[in-house]
């Protein structure tokens, strides 16, 4: 009789074992900390425990320029992930690495999995589809430059506290008047080179780089020299001399310095609200972005920034119809809503957003809307998005030049002229090395 136990726990401990074995581990490497890397996780666990064939395995590579440096190494050492995510700056590099990828619309077809790029926002879409048509990557955690501002601040300083400043005057203004209430730090921005070099373009529906900003061919060449690009840097810095603009650091480092109260607004990413909504303890705003009321066209409307997932090449059948699966997931509007609402990153889909207006949640979270309503305005050539070849090396060159400015180091007028100089050496770099 006990043998028969044994044997009975032996048979089912070995049908446990090769369920376990049964079910396909699918790597997925990110760049998401704090909220957003919890967000991640539970993303994975939620896909996980839908089904049981297939298991989403999110691994944290550092930065996005790490995570990009990390697969290449991997891919060549042949253990590259399935999913790698990466920011859409880098999105030519992806596009030129031949043989590294498989278009995510190939994965899904291959997959039967339904799949209809017109279902997404078509200015995401539009910037991770290939010139054919094809879509080359998911898009994932989509964002766009927003504007926030706190209003316990602007009520202590006597400011209206129902909307934010519009126009770069009134941000002058607002920051003033904040700077003479006691208010150390009235101005910051987060990714500098984002919001106040290429989305500032798109924004007032100035080119950016020639060949509509990159999309029409490697032949571009940047133009932010231009004078508008002047007058916009030299107010900056005018507004950095008097106290009113206080630079905090490159990429997202700037944005503790408003959670934590010290600055009053700040220019960054819509993916920030998350931050925001769970850890500001003073009462807030989202708002568009400030533009000059004087330049004709503006406001157009804001480029894509945050990160879509491409899938790596070399890998099983079996192992694509896990990412295809898992991508149909984070594709339904339930889903897509919810990370919405958690994030602030933009509801990739259109019946995703339709959801979230139809729940009431932008009526009781007034400003939510505004990275969406941003982005789908009518685009133009100038106001497309920006796809530049090793454009992670001119991010580094726009920070650099930024930060002479800052420091009183440069005029505008040099440091935008060495921007176009030394960024367009890296774009005829790249356009000799992918002319096939």
């Amino acid at each position: 009789m006990r043998f028969k136990h044994l044997a009975l726990a032996a048979a089912i401990a070995a049908s446990a074992c090769a369920s376990a074995q049964a079910q396909t581990e699918i790597q997925w490497w990110h760049s998401m900390t704090a909220v957003n890397g919890e967000w991640v996780n539970d993303l994975a666990k939620q896909f996980n425990e839908s089904q049981k064939d297939y298991k989403i395995v999110p691994t944290y590579k550092g930065t996005y320029d790490e995570s990009m440096t990390a697969s290449i190494a991997a891919f060549r050492a042949g253990n590259a992930p399935h999913i790698l995510q990466v920011f859409e700056v880098g999105t030519a590099t992806m596009m030129a690495s031949k043989g590294a990828i498989v278009p995510v619309g190939k994965v899904m077809q291959d997959a039967g999995a339904p799949f209809d790029p017109k279902a997404y926002i078509p200015a995401v879409a539009g910037y991770y589809t290939a010139p054919n048509g094809q879509m080359l990557s998911f898009p994932f955690n989509s964002s766009t430059t927003i504007f926030y501002f706190n209003k316990d601040a602007f009520k202590a300083a006597g400011l209206p506290t129902d909307k934010a400043p519009a126009t770069w005057p009134e941000v002058v203004n607002a920051a003033a008047k904040l700077k003479a209430s006691g208010h150390k730090c009235p101005f910051t921005t987060a990714w500098q080179n984002w919001t106040q070099v290429e989305s500032f373009s798109a924004w007032h529906n100035v080119e950016f780089a020639s060949k509509a900003n990159g999309l029409q061919g490697l032949d571009a060449r940047l133009k932010v020299d231009s004078p508008l690009h002047v007058r916009h840097i030299e107010n900056l810095a005018n507004m950095a001399k008097q106290g009113l603009f206080v630079y905090k650091g490159r990429g997202n480092v700037p944005e503790a310095s408003f959670v934590s109260g010290e600055c009053a607004m700040i220019n960054t990413s819509s993916g920030f609200y998350g931050n925001v909504a769970k850890n500001a303890k003073f009462a807030y705003g989202l708002a568009p972005l400030p533009y000059y009321p004087d330049v004709q066209g503006a406001p157009q409307n804001t480029v894509i920034g945050g990160a879509s997932l491409w899938v790596m090449a070399g890998k099983k059948p079996a192992e694509y119809k896990g990412v295809a699966e898992f991508f149909k997931f984070i594709s339904t509007p339930e889903v897509q809503s919810a990370s919405h609402k958690r994030t602030g990153y933009l509801p990739v889909t259109t019946a995703a957003y339709e959801l979230t207006e139809k729940s009431g949640f932008y009526k009781e979270h007034p400003g939510t809307d505004v990275a969406v309503t941003q982005m789908i305005r009518k685009v133009t050539d100038k106001s497309r998005g920006i796809r530049l070849g090793n454009y992670v090396q001119i991010r580094a060159i726009e920070d650099e030049e930024l930060e002479q400015v800052w420091s009183g180091k440069k005029t505008a007028k040099e440091a935008l002229e060495a921007i176009v100089k030394r960024g367009n050496e890296q774009l005829e770099r790249f356009q000799k090395a992918n002319k096939g």
